[in-house]
């Protein structure tokens, strides 16, 4: 599908900018008034179809000259690189759009680019357009005027609509809303299972989910490829080395019975508070499906005395309340949940028929509702969108039939937050550094 071999990019790097004119008249000819800079030196690269490949490295480190070249939209120096399949690149924002023309024009104009026919351009307009789901009007309004988040939703309409053999996505879903980037994290793992993907992010989490391979470059050079996870590590572990020579941690784990009271609670919640939380509301408009005959009708959290709860901040005891109604009797009713990142990766879930002694089984009877609560101890999460997802079903945890299911039923917004590494946090017990004058081990032997 793709082979890279010894392939490099250099750049002239001119001081000021009359040096570049200099360069090219007659008595520059043997001067020398730039520098070279290599940005990729001596890639090797084999890549087959249906692969996932994260590119990951540093600011500068070649990332975005690799995919440049991978895309055809610049030329390499030395070397080569060999590609079969049509190629839907997301490079930079905006990039390929003409900022007079409107997003209905643009949209026309990049499938055509990308090699649709104007008659499958003709059938798949539509759907484009309900894909991007822009604001009501702007689709025949100049892009100039759209913001970053209103490119990247056309530009990544477009690009997963052209049947494309391989997806190239370069940072563009930093700039989408969290219900948008949800949309298009499902759409790239649908593609994932015919296409390739080229995938470059800072977010380890979301290069972890979705690549099974990564390659790291470092400031041109191919420092590491292999498995993502063990890539992803020594590329850590270098950034760690960089910023403290390479002090580790250890980590341990514990259980509780009951809900742990972080020793931090207070000047959390007011860190989380300085911020105006944006209350978590059920939309029922968000994207579903299911066979029917049960209808899910509500979605809320609640606090520990029943009440609405107008925000998150992490830590607290919260009870998730889903309600609905029946239309068709329901014989062996599953109501379950999942709460998931702005990048669609699932944090935790559950649902009535885990082994949850006081869930009901019973059947649901034509004409009546429902009501399924979880009651659990919200984990530390960092600042961000997040949403909920709910389903009910029918059958048993192996075999069932989902009747509703609502994908980011509900969408709410931690805005501070004390985790800065790792999907969530755990409360703490206790914290604490102390002085001592000395150190001694203890124990059999000492």
């Amino acid at each position: 599908m793709i082979s890279a071999e010894a392939l490099s990019k250099s750049y002239r790097l001119f001081r000021r900018g009359h040096h570049r004119l200099l360069q090219h008249l007659p008595f520059g000819i043997g001067s020398r008034f730039y520098r070279e800079h290599q940005a990729l030196q001596e890639l090797d690269l084999e890549v087959s179809a249906g692969e996932s490949i994260a590119v990951i490295g540093r600011n500068g480190s070649g990332k975005s000259t690799f995919l440049q070249l991978l895309c055809g939209t610049s030329a390499p120096t030395t070397g080569m690189i060999e590609t079969r399949g049509r190629i839907a690149p997301l490079l930079e924002l905006g990039a390929g759009f003409a900022p007079e023309f409107t997003g209905r024009e643009n949209l026309r104009l990049a499938a055509s680019i990308l090699g649709l026919s104007r008659r499958e351009i003709d059938e798949r307009t539509q759907a484009i357009i309900d894909f991007a789901d822009l604001p009501d009007g702007f689709i025949d309004q100049a892009v100039k005027r759209y913001s970053s988040g209103m490119y990247a939703r056309l530009a990544f309409s477009v690009a997963i609509h052209v049947d494309a053999d391989i997806l190239v996505v370069d940072e563009i879903l930093s700039v989408g809303d969290g219900a948008f980037v949800q949309k298009c994290m499902r759409a790239i793992r649908e593609f994932k299972k015919h296409g390739t993907l080229f995938f470059v992010s800072h977010d380890t989490p979301a290069v972890l989910a979705l690549c099974d391979r990564a390659i790291w470059l470092d400031q041109g050079r191919l420092m590491a490829q292999g498995p993502t996870r063990d890539v992803v590590l020594q590329y850590e572990a270098s950034l760690k080395q960089r910023r403290n020579g390479g002090a580790g941690f250890e980590t341990s784990t514990r259980r509780a019975e009951e809900p742990v009271n972080d020793v931090r609670a207070d000047s959390l919640k007011a860190m989380a508070e300085s911020g105006i939380p944006a209350k978590a509301v059920f939309d029922p408009a968000s994207s579903s499906f299911g066979e029917g005959g049960a209808m899910i009708r509500n979605v809320q959290f609640l606090d520990e005395s029943g009440k609405p709860l107008d925000a998150l901040l992490g830590g607290e005891v919260v009870e998730l309340e889903i309600t609905g109604d029946v239309q068709d009797e329901v014989k062996s009713p599953i109501v379950g949940f999942y709460l998931q990142d702005r990048l669609g990766q699932t944090l935790f879930a559950d649902n009535t028929a885990m082994g949850h002694d006081d869930a009901s089984a019973q059947p649901l009877a034509s004409g009546s509702g429902f009501r399924a609560t979880f009651r659990f101890q919200m984990p530390w999460m960092p600042a961000g969108e997040y949403a909920i997802g709910v389903a009910i079903a029918d059958g048993t945890m192996e075999d069932n039939i989902p009747l509703h299911w609502v994908e980011s039923a509900m969408v709410f917004r931690i805005h501070g937050s004390h985790v800065a590494v790792g999907l969530v946090g755990l409360p703490m017990l206790s914290v604490t550094l102390d002085a001592v004058s000395n150190f001694q081990e203890t124990g059999a032997g000492t």
